[in-house]
């Protein structure tokens, strides 16, 4: 028997979590709902979840806080939920590590299905081997694995949410190729985050942070249009 994935509510609006977990219940997920930010770092190692949708305004500690600590211990997806629609909000989200965010109200139908989208493209690896399968690209020091969602930085395991490693491959597959931020967006993001090209200019903050420039290839910026994955040899 296939065990269900589990989802970790995060809502000190018990009648918004329990109308989620309804929803998600309805398709074969398991959930477990908390109230607060303390109970949600409680409960985490033990619930073991796949997912986490995690409220931003919680009582104690807020809901950024409860991802800056979950992100020192995890990569497992963090949708944030927030009555806030400012982009500043948004970007500090992500910025924090959260794979999406979604405003309050939002229609049931689409909460289950980014849950399903984040969950697909979340597959962690499980190999030590070295050995790479499925859809890769390889450059010196490098190898980043669409397949099992790993990216493998001077021999070592680099962790990295799923949007980050997205973003990353679809550079590397085509190298000295630019792209515009809309362009990026439509791709990685989807037609949600249309107009909010700062997405972009998060993750790759957050990728120049983890994967430096090398004397072979590099993360590049070509102003005033987008980002390319330069090769240089």
């Amino acid at each position: 028997m296939i065990a269900k994935q589990k989802i970790l509510i995060v809502d000190d609006d018990n009648n918004i979590a329990e109308l989620i977990s309804l929803y998600l219940l309805k398709e074969c997920f398991d959930t477990m709902i908390v109230n607060d930010g303390e109970e949600a770092l409680s409960v985490f190692p033990s619930y073991q979840p796949n997912l986490v949708l995690l409220d931003l305004m919680l009582p104690g500690i807020d809901g950024y806080q409860v991802c800056r600590e979950l992100r020192k211990k995890s990569q497992i997806p963090i949708i944030m939920l927030s009555a806030k629609g400012e982009i500043f909000d948004k970007v500090l989200g992500l910025e924090l590590g959260a794979d999406d965010y979604m405003i309050k109200p939002f229609d049931s139908k689409e909460l289950v299905a980014r849950v399903k989208a984040v969950l697909r493209r979340y597959q962690p690896t499980s190999s030590s081997s070295g050995v790479q399968q499925g859809n890769y690209v390889e450059y010196p020091d490098l190898i980043v694995n669409l397949t099992n969602y790993s990216v493998i930085y001077y021999g070592k395991s680099v962790d990295m949410p799923p949007k980050e490693l997205e973003l990353l491959y679809f550079l590397a597959s085509s190298p000295n190729q630019v792209f515009t931020r809309e362009q990026l967006l439509d791709r990685i993001w989807g037609y949600e985050y249309a107009g909010d090209s700062r997405t972009v200019d998060v993750h790759i903050k957050r990728l120049r942070e983890k994967i430096k420039d090398h004397s072979d290839w590099s993360i590049a910026t070509v102003w005033a249009v987008g980002y390319k994955f330069e090769v240089r040899k």
